[in-house]
């Protein structure tokens, strides 16, 4: 696949596509399933934000409202209150590009008009009727993801699949072709195949997805993963979270090698060596 070697944000900062690329995850909420609560604090998020990109990550994503399983909704005022002051005191120091991670049109604006690069919906548009319209009005990239569950909270449910791969492609062209008829055009969107409880409580079709993530590249979209510590790592191996880093780091390099565009992290100089040193050896 050609993949589209460069994205260009509203406010002119570019982003190559030529190599994979590490978007660090900056969750500012208590409940989120990996680090909930650790960066709550502004302050705290902020030094994350900036430590991950010393560390190498190419966007930060930030997200003020877990949509994991036992998770619980959140106001827009609520999620605002949690990312914007991340996004403002962000945007004042570093260039690199910042997504918000919200299925919420209300929160995207917001985000979007204090300097934002990127929306990254869990819900591929489907959480509010007005997310279509208003992306179309800025030319930022677009992520569209996978999930069995048809609200933005994912539920424990260890769903059955004939042909899981399959079945995620269904969706996803279901959802490109509504991204297309909203105005948003389709070189601005990244799929996301979604992993763990997204997907299945049964840890095979994580695993599935991608050992088969080469399938997804006919959509001629960049293919963002986003395995880090999920709980398929955590099923296969018997660790707990802060163990699963090993894990990540394997899902990432299978990930690379079949063409992932985006790897999604909570460990971010981890996954940037192994990203960078397994593209060395596919293009060696």
């Amino acid at each position: 696949m050609k993949k589209k070697p460069m994205f260009i944000s509203s406010y002119g900062r570019r982003l190559s596509l030529q190599k994979p690329i590490v978007m660090g995850v900056l969750n500012v909420t208590p409940d989120s399933f990996s680090d909930g609560g650790k960066y709550a604090n502004p302050r705290k998020a902020v030094e994350r934000a900036l430590a991950m990109v010393e560390e190498g990550a190419d966007i930060i994503d930030i997200g003020g409202e877990s949509t994991g399983p036992d998770s619980k909704n959140v106001s827009v005022a609520e999620e605002l209150s949690r990312v914007m002051p991340v996004i403002l005191a962000l945007r004042a120091k570093t260039m690199s590009w910042l997504s918000i991670d919200t299925y919420k049109a209300d929160v995207a604006i917001e985000a979007l008009e204090a300097g934002v690069d990127m929306v990254n919906d869990v819900t591929a548009l489907r959480g509010d009727p007005k997310m279509g319209k208003l992306l179309a009005g800025y030319d930022v990239p677009v992520v569209l993801m996978y999930s069995k569950d048809p609200t933005p909270r994912t539920t424990r449910k260890a769903v059955a699949y004939r042909d899981v791969v399959s079945t995620v492609k269904r969706f996803l062209s279901d959802r490109i072709k509504a991204a297309i008829h909203c105005g948003i055009q389709k070189e601005r969107l990244v799929v996301d195949p979604g992993m763990g409880a997204f997907l299945s409580l049964n840890p095979k079709y994580s695993l599935q997805v991608i050992r088969r993530l080469s399938e997804l590249q006919s959509f001629h979209c960049p293919v963002l993963v986003g395995p880090s510590r999920k709980s398929f790592i955590g099923q296969v191996l018997n660790l707990p979270l802060h163990e699963r880093v090993e894990g990540t780091l394997a899902a990432c390099a299978v990930a690379v090698m079949n063409g992932a565009s985006i790897l999604r992290v909570h460990d971010v100089k981890e996954t940037r060596r192994v990203v960078d040193m397994v593209y060395a050896i596919v293009h060696s």
